[in-house]
């Protein structure tokens, strides 16, 4: 199959992190790492409408999350207007509740042939790791094949510990027993030497 192919005929889910320190103001551009991640999920929800005409799967999630479902990109702005950057950074729980609907969803027959793609947005390392990291495992565990789940984490803001663990998740799971690499990491700042379907393709083919 190629490449472009990859990206047609997948379920698109963006998982967005709301905990307290996204409303940190980045010094350069002026806006809060909040109002930057506004703009490129609104950038990801028009990329992924030419691809899944049905909208996508957004989640905000702090200590808690919400999920909505088939929310094309001129419902973005109405999401981000519910809610406001506060609380901890949950990610187990959003990431447990994502990826097991997909496998619900899988075995009723009602998933797209290629498979999901999962891109999370994120400032900070997640409150606990080690539920992250087995969730992960035990998803490449349940796939047929390594193209079928994608899981891109981009991270804003530079918080060295964050950075730490989201690399750690691109390039040390195998090691850990996963049986397949599906998670591609990439910064805020690499994105903006990228197009979106390069995002979206590094999420699959990593």
């Amino acid at each position: 199959m190629d490449n472009a192919a990859l990206v047609q005929e997948r379920d698109y889910t963006l998982i967005i992190d709301k905990s307290g320190s996204m409303s940190s103001l980045d010094p350069l551009s002026g806006k809060t790492r909040w109002q930057a991640v506004q703009e490129s999920t609104l950038a990801l929800a028009k990329q992924c409408e030419e691809l899944d005409p049905d909208g996508i799967t957004l989640y905000l999630f702090s200590g808690r999350f919400k999920r909505y479902d088939n929310v094309t990109s001129d419902k973005v702005s109405q999401v981000f207007a519910e809610h406001d950057p506060m609380g901890r950074t949950d990610l187990a729980s959003v990431l447990y509740h994502a990826l097991d609907n997909y496998f619900q969803r899988k075995e009723r027959g009602e998933a797209k042939p290629n498979g999901e793609t999962f891109v999370v947005i994120t400032d900070g390392e997640p409150n606990e790791r080690t539920p992250v990291i087995r969730l992960i495992i035990e998803a490449s565990r349940k796939i047929d094949r390594d193209e079928e789940i994608g899981i891109s984490l981009i991270q804003v803001g530079k918080d060295k510990l964050a950075t730490q663990f989201l690399k750690a998740l691109d390039e040390q799971l195998e090691g850990a027993g996963a049986k397949f690499d599906i998670v591609n990491t990439v910064t805020i700042g690499d994105m903006e030497n990228m197009t979106l379907t390069d995002v979206l393709l590094n999420a699959v083919i990593g």
